[in-house]
């Protein structure tokens, strides 16, 4: 691909992947603007997990075109060169330091030079103290910033998570199923985080939740067998005939 031909942040064209003889991506086609959210749907086995992993180098593609700005071809690079660029992905799971802070986890999570001398000598600068205090106030967090992240309620912990991945710097953020298990007030407060963070981030939401997927009002795209059977809003998909078969049902 010319670099020149695409403006998207992200851009898959015929993306194919198997495993044992099972079609897990099938010729899947979209593409992702700077600046934008996008939410993906889709039944158990559509391929939304297995999109995430292509995208951030864990699994590789057997065919078809995976592009970063136009011009890093991610089919090509590993996970941490993919992180260095600037494509960062939180699981469905939080995984957090529960015997540290709120704020020591987000202390561990800076982008900064990890080598082992720089390490050694690393101390906290005002503008890393100024990076911290704004993303405990963009997360709700702040004034839990000396609580111990074990201590906090599951979606407490789910935004600590995408704190840590806001401390990383990242252009691209990938979330999987941000809200579940959380309560109908924690949705909408994840909800209005998310469109938050988008001012300055772009984001891909993969959720179940149709609420929530609401609440965000971004394009959605429905996967099914590997490919988009459906995209635009929520109510152009939730129309779509193809969608209420395989997925939502009458």
């Amino acid at each position: 691909m010319n670099e020149s031909t695409t403006t998207a942040l992200l851009y898959l064209n015929g993306v194919s992947v198997s495993f044992d003889g099972f079609r897990a991506l099938n010729n899947l086609s979209f593409s992702v603007e700077p600046g934008e959210m996008r939410a993906i749907i889709g039944p158990n086995g559509a391929g939304k997990t297995t999109m995430m992993d292509v995208v951030t180098g864990k699994t590789r593609p057997d065919g078809g075109d995976v592009f970063f700005e136009g011009r890093h071809d991610l089919s090509k690079l590993d996970e941490t060169q993919i992180a260095t660029l600037g494509i960062g992905r939180k699981f469905q799971k939080p995984t957090v330091f529960e015997m540290h802070t709120v704020e020591d986890n987000l202390l561990l999570a800076l982008k900064n030079d990890r080598r082992p001398r720089a390490t050694m000598r690393w101390r906290e600068t005002d503008d890393e103290r100024d990076r911290i205090d704004r993303i405990l106030g963009t997360i709700r967090l702040a004034p839990l910033r000396d609580r111990p992240a074990g201590s906090l309620a599951h979606g407490q912990k789910q935004w600590l998570e995408i704190g840590m991945l806001l401390a990383q710097e990242p252009k691209l953020l990938l979330v999987d199923e941000p809200v579940a298990g959380m309560t109908d007030a924690e949705t909408r407060q994840t909800a209005e985080l998310l469109k938050e963070i988008n001012r300055d981030k772009t984001i891909i939401v993969v959720e179940h939740d149709m609420t929530f997927v609401r609440e965000l009002g971004v394009k959605v795209i429905c996967l099914h067998e590997g490919s988009a059977i459906a995209e635009g809003t929520i109510d152009q998909v939730s129309s779509n005939e193809r969608v209420i078969e395989v997925y939502l049902g009458r």
